[in-house]
């Protein structure tokens, strides 16, 4: 996460329960049925009739209309400039996706997120608004070979280039030994924000703790002093 990320996350409306998906591929569908598991009402579209149905057998929408994105008077007349926030989930059709884009930013929409496929992409969709773009491929993609290559790391997050917060697999030579023992922060830099035990996480630990063969243990600090740790 960058900072200009973390300025968009803070602009949202914490009361905001209705959102509009443009685009019902598969990164569509996924945003449109996140969205419904949590409770929140979603608009889904797409110019492809069969992408429209399909939402609305599945029932992760609440409403659905098929419509051209590229054509200003459809998205107002779908009601879609009314949305405080507008997902442009088209990715592989860059046109649609940056003429879309600026459409809903030019009526008016106060949140635009906006998927790309390409840096290039991503660099067009903020020059005609877009208030938060995204890289769903390039970001599985990085996760994917850090899982191969680091699998002792079950998961990962990214406070900036440098630091970042990680959950990993107790390593086996931590067996036994308590947290005061480990020194983590004297010796490695990091600091222990929880432990797991019986399934779950017990955050602040107490340093008279010891740490067990095949729990998981989350700390944060530099990347340069996590990738130290024995594994």
């Amino acid at each position: 996460m960058n900072l200009s990320s973390l300025g968009f996350l803070r602009s949202l409306r914490k009361d905001n329960r209705q959102f509009a998906v443009i685009g019902l591929g598969r990164f569509g569908r996924a945003v449109c049925t996140t969205f419904h598991k949590l409770g929140y009402e979603v608009l889904g579209t797409d110019i492809s009739e069969k992408f429209v149905s399909q939402v609305l057998t599945d029932q992760i929408v609440s409403h659905a209309i098929q419509l051209d994105s590229t054509q200003p008077a459809a998205l107002k007349e779908a009601g879609i400039f009314e949305f405080d926030t507008v997902i442009i989930a088209i990715g592989n059709y860059i046109q649609e996706s940056i003429v879309t884009t600026l459409n809903v930013k030019e009526a008016g929409v106060p949140h635009v997120v906006a998927k790309a496929s390409s840096e290039v992409h991503g660099k067009l969709l903020q020059k005609v608004g877009a208030d938060h773009v995204i890289y769903p491929e390039f970001e599985a993609g990085c996760a994917l070979a850090r899982s191969l290559t680091k699998p002792h790391i079950l998961d990962r997050f990214d406070l900036d280039p440098d630091n970042s917060i990680v959950e990993l697999i107790v390593p086996d030579v931590f067996h036994g030994k308590t947290i005061t023992e480990l020194q983590l922060r004297t010796r490695y830099g990091l600091n222990l924000i929880a432990v797991s035990h019986d399934g779950k996480f017990e955050v602040n630990p107490d340093p008279k703790k010891s740490l067990q063969q095949g729990s998981a243990m989350v700390v944060i600090g530099c990347n340069k002093d996590i990738d130290r740790l024995p594994m």
